[in-house]
């Protein structure tokens, strides 16, 4: 009606006022589901709800995002502003935890591996190392032992802790599952774990031979571990410490590739 006749004009016939068609033409557009501006009110509704749906996590930018994917059109700025307001703000974690103490007068075997981390054949080459991951409950921690022949996990063990059981679970699967021949070499960094008197006389009794990194904070001489240790953490994150027991059982296993960064397939059942 207003492309033919202006509002006032309007408001004067049907017997209202100018203002009080405004007001109602405001209250409409305000309301949820009608594509126009939400009050302050209804939008810090929408930032408690998703705040306490996420736990925290999110700041203004990704709660931003949230909102917009949920329907509900508002500026950052806006979002920012009022987060800022109320004190909606995103629960920092604490996202490094020491794994490696090397500061021990445990003894340290030498370096066999020389970066050479190309084995010709299964069950030559392993390596280990201790990755962590959050739960609602603390920190997760998973030690994993790596075949680097096909760089398939071939044991893991997961728990509360960082003691040398951690570690010398994951070699103990690793080792029932290949059943290697003697002389084969488990690369690590100089953590005590791997120093301990427990976890090398476990691998004399198994005929394997220990081998470190050659100096302290040369973290990328075992970086390989650390790379399939984080790939494994993702698959993992669905498992708090209530189910680490079932987890091992679950087959929370690497996400499928077509080829790794040089090139070669995937680990399959035949280098087993």
């Amino acid at each position: 009606m207003r492309k033919h006749w202006p509002v006032s004009i309007s408001c004067e016939v049907l017997g209202v006022s100018a203002s009080g068609y405004f007001a109602w033409r405001q209250r409409q557009s305000t309301r949820p589901g009608s594509g126009g501006r939400q009050s302050d009110e209804a939008v810090l509704a929408h930032l408690r709800a998703i705040h306490a749906e996420v736990k925290q996590e999110y700041g203004w930018p990704r709660m931003h995002k949230e909102l917009l994917a949920r329907g509900v059109r508002v500026g950052k700025e806006r979002v920012r502003r009022l987060m800022q307001r109320h004190g909606l703000r995103a629960r920092t974690k604490r996202k490094f935890v020491v794994t490696t103490d090397s500061k021990h007068n445990l003894p340290v075997a030498p370096d066999l591996v020389q970066r050479r981390f190309t084995p010709e054949a299964p069950n030559h080459l392993w390596s280990g190392d201790i990755t962590y991951i959050a739960t609602d409950e603390g920190w997760l921690y998973l030690a994993a032992v790596i075949d680097l022949f096909s760089r398939q996990v071939v044991g893991w063990s997961m728990g509360p802790h960082m003691q040398t059981s951690l570690v010398q679970d994951a070699l103990r699967m690793a080792w029932f599952r290949r059943r290697p021949g003697q002389g084969v070499i488990f690369h690590s960094d100089r953590g005590s774990q791997y120093c301990s008197h427990e976890f090398q006389r476990t691998m004399r009794d198994w005929g394997m031979r220990s081998s470190m990194r050659g100096r302290r904070g040369l973290a990328r001489r075992n970086g390989r571990a650390r790379r399939d240790n984080r790939a494994r953490t993702t698959s993992a994150r669905c498992c708090s410490s209530q189910v680490a027991t079932s987890a091992r059982a679950c087959g929370c296993g690497r996400p499928e590739r077509s080829r790794d960064r040089c090139g070669r397939a995937p680990p399959d059942s035949s280098a087993a």
